[in-house]
Parts: C-alpha cells; sequence; structure tokens
C-alpha cells in the first residue's frame, strides 16, 4: 500500500516537523510513506472574493497536477465528512478491497481549496469543523493513518 500526503506549504515549526518524523518512522512496516508539498500562493491582505477564487483555483491546479492516476483521493475539508478513527479504518480497508494500491490525503493551504479539488474527491475528510492551522493537521493526520493501520492490523495502540 502507498500512502501519499501531499501539501500546500512547507513545514515551520521544528516540534510539527518532530512528530511527523516520529509518525513516519512508525508508518515504515505498513506502508509505502511519500509527502508531496508544493509552494504555497501567495494572496494580497485583502483579497477581493475572485482573487482569491483564482489564488485557490491556481494551488489547486498544481495540487492536482500531483495526485497519480488511479489514486484514491482523500482531501481535508472542514465541510466534509467527520469520521472516527474505526470508520476511517474501515474506509481503507474497503479501499484495499476494492482493489485500490495508492491513497492520497490532500491538505490544502491557509486559505482553504479550491472547488476543483473538492470534486476531484474520492472522499472529503473533516477533522473537526474547529478552524486548525493546515501545519497541525499535518501532524494530527500522520497519526490518524497509524491509527488507522493499526486498527486495521488489530495491534494494540496506546500513547
Amino acid at each position: 500500500m502507498r500512502v501519499t500526503v501531499l501539501c500546500a506549504g512547507k513545514l515551520k515549526e521544528k516540534y510539527l516537523y518532530d512528530g511527523i518524523a516520529e509518525y513516519a518512522k512508525r508508518l515504515r512496516p505498513y506502508v509505502d510513506l511519500r509527502t508531496i508539498e508544493i509552494t504555497e500562493e501567495r494572496m494580497k491582505e485583502t483579497p477581493s472574493a475572485a482573487e482569491k477564487q483564482e489564488t485557490l483555483r491556481r494551488e489547486g491546479m498544481r495540487l492536482c497536477a500531483q495526485i497519480p492516476q488511479g489514486a484514491y483521493l482523500i482531501v481535508l475539508d472542514v465541510g466534509g465528512t467527520e469520521l472516527s478513527s474505526e470508520e476511517l479504518a474501515a474506509h481503507v480497508e474497503q479501499i484495499c478491497v476494492a482493489g485500490k494500491s495508492h491513497i492520497v490525503f490532500l491538505i490544502g493551504g491557509p486559505f482553504g481549496l479550491s472547488d476543483e479539488v473538492r470534486r476531484a474527491a474520492d472522499l472529503r475528510l473533516s477533522f473537526s469543523r474547529f478552524t486548525l492551522p493546515h501545519q497541525l493537521i499535518r501532524l494530527m493526520l500522520m497519526e490518524q493513518i497509524y491509527r488507522v493501520f493499526k486498527i486495521n492490523r488489530r495491534e494494540p495502540y496506546h500513547l
């Protein structure tokens, strides 16, 4: 199984980088994990609605260009479906049973996602209705991916 975490923006905080690196290390026995970062699109201080949409569209096009053909795309989106860890694990298991061998988790930049990215998703997943920093979501996502594979292998997991 291949898992790609596709993100707009680079990590800036060492504590987030260290936490993500720890979960990446823990995931090695379970998946071929890759991370792809694209540069965030710049936006004016006070953009018009049209300027914001255009910026999101450009960033979305660059994100979508990184998604391998045939991959199952899970987009992290505050307006998406909220799942428990067990429900996400069951969903990932169903993806595998259906013959998909590559899952891409996509995290947009600080301004959100374009409608094109949302439409491309096989699943729009929300971690919470809270607004959370996209860099923090990366750490939370890595923990949940690790938890999913522990659950699906029926292995204990306690932190």
